[in-house]
């Protein structure tokens, strides 16, 4: 942004450690990656880069961990479901059937699902 005289306006400050940013983690189907993250208040997330397996929870309430093949649906971005990249609300072809991502695999570090009645 500049002035009316045409001149440069200077940052009053610069940018503080807790404005910054980062990518997003874009989790994908593939070998178990995980990164793991010093956040605020000297806190940790564990970000999953790529993911193979998924806790889903069947009918009878039993957690079953399955393998992952493939995104069915991405309501976040369709260019995600293009890349198959997994976000909460996603919805991924699993061994047991269609299921929906519950946690945040971008900052939980693992996938968490539920079955999808079809």
């Amino acid at each position: 942004k500049r002035k009316i005289t045409g001149g440069r306006r200077k940052p009053a400050r610069s940018r503080r450690a807790y404005e910054r940013d980062r990518y997003p983690a874009e989790t994908t189907i593939g070998e178990d990656e995980i990164v793991i993250r010093r956040v605020r208040g000297g806190n940790i997330k564990v970000a999953a880069k790529s993911v193979q397996y998924a806790n889903v929870v069947d009918d009878s309430n039993k957690v079953v961990r399955v393998k992952i093949l493939g995104v069915a649906k991405n309501p976040a971005n369709k260019d995600y479901e293009r890349r198959q990249v997994i976000t909460k609300g996603t919805i991924i072809k699993t061994e047991l059937g269609l299921a929906r991502v519950t946690s945040r695999p971008g900052q939980d570090g693992v996938v968490n699902a539920v079955l999808v009645k079809s």
